[in-house]
């Protein structure tokens, strides 16, 4: 029997696939080059926007004609979102449309699953899943659910792993991996516990502030810096929340030349209005200080950001004080998205008040003001 996995999405997808691989070659399945070649075809989806779902329903209808005999599984965000979203709505949907496929939620892939990794010097390294702070537009509360840390000792485990494997580049992943650790150490601190290593090291947590109080324990920086220290070329992180990014983190940053001098800190908009609305715990002023404090520590660090025009209640002044970011930051690149509402969201309820001509038009003005303003040495 052959499998085939074609994956949907963002990074944590493709790591994700490579364990879904492992599951599947444990079980006794080889891997086929083609959809059209194999016994089983998974599709690992992504739900972060409309048409990425929308995506996913054509090319199941594709593989089918092509290869009728297959067995179509469908595992990833869309069918953790719609195993999560309250009204049961989303489930109906997703059977309708899929009446034959398998769902194969990502809770029956666990990280006993070695990775299949692909060829190359890169490796991704997953350190958690799901997230905790429900941003009023993002599904991945549902699709992924309430945040999960892998143990600390496993993930270093997973590192040296990769390292005997001959990667020499590792880019470490999760929803938010500045809050990684929050659980472990809140489940250690009701039961009256330190947080140590297996070797009976005990770790000292980063308290994360915001607001003038402490928001979470974070066992991040710690981590991150004790992967710098393996012989790696290069050490990357995706994805980091500006709130949460303590000055313990810029401090290990700034401590090892071989951790990534491109730092991924989405914005999401440049009007505090509209970051109020996204329920993004900053203002503007908040984030600029924070990459001045970056930049003031670390001379060589550039800035990748994530920005979603179009939401809800957008006005031009909002989106003009986002084009100010992109001048203001001199972002190295900007992924950017138009809003549309996903099922489950606070944000679904508010009224689309922006037209799809007027969020294309945002569209091409930012991406012409990103590239205009990007800082180039």
């Amino acid at each position: 029997m052959h499998y085939h996995i074609t994956t949907f999405g963002c990074q944590q997808n493709i790591a994700d696939s490579e364990r879904i691989a492992s599951y599947y070659e444990a079980r006794g399945f080889a891997e086929a080059e083609t959809p059209e070649g194999a016994d089983v075809v998974v599709v690992n989806t992504c739900v972060v926007r409309e048409r990425a779902a929308e995506k996913v329903f054509g090319f199941v209808r594709n593989i089918t004609k092509k290869n009728s005999s297959a067995h179509i599984v469908i595992t990833g965000c869309l069918v953790g979102a719609a195993s999560r979203e309250p009204s049961g709505e989303m489930m109906k949907k997703l059977r309708r449309r899929l009446p034959d496929a398998e769902f194969l939620p990502l809770e029956e892939v666990g990280f006993e699953h070695v990775p299949k990794r692909g060829e190359g010097k890169h490796a991704w390294l997953p350190i958690s899943n799901g997230c905790n702070n429900f941003c009023s537009y993002c599904i991945v509360p549902h699709s992924r659910g309430r945040e999960i840390s892998r143990p600390f000792a496993e993930v270093l485990e997973e590192a040296r792993e990769i390292l005997d494997r001959g990667f020499s580049e590792v880019t470490i992943l999760g929803q938010n991996v500045n809050s990684y650790g929050a659980d472990i150490l809140t489940a250690a601190k009701k039961r009256g516990e330190a947080y140590t290593l297996a070797d009976g090291t005990e770790i000292a947590p980063t308290m994360v502030k915001h607001l003038g109080r402490h928001r979470i324990p974070t066992l991040f920086p710690q981590l991150l810096g004790q992967i710098a220290k393996m012989p790696f070329a290069r050490v990357s992180f995706l994805s980091s929340n500006p709130w949460d990014f303590s000055e313990d983190l810029i401090g290990v940053i700034a401590e090892h030349a071989n951790i990534d001098r491109t730092i991924h800190l989405p914005i999401q908009s440049g009007s505090n209005a509209i970051l109020q609305a996204m329920n993004r715990w900053y203002t503007r002023e908040e984030y600029f200080e924070l990459v001045d404090r970056i930049r003031a520590s670390i001379l060589d660090a550039r800035f990748t950001t994530d920005i979603i025009v179009g939401f809800p209640g957008e006005t031009e002044d909002d989106f003009e004080a986002t084009l100010d970011a992109a001048r203001r930051v001199g972002f190295e690149k900007a992924y950017i998205g138009q809003y549309s509402p996903r099922p489950g969201t606070k944000a679904a309820g508010m009224e689309d008040t922006v037209s799809r001509e007027v969020k294309r038009q945002r569209f091409h003005a930012l991406d012409e003001a990103i590239r205009r303003f990007r800082v180039v040495d």
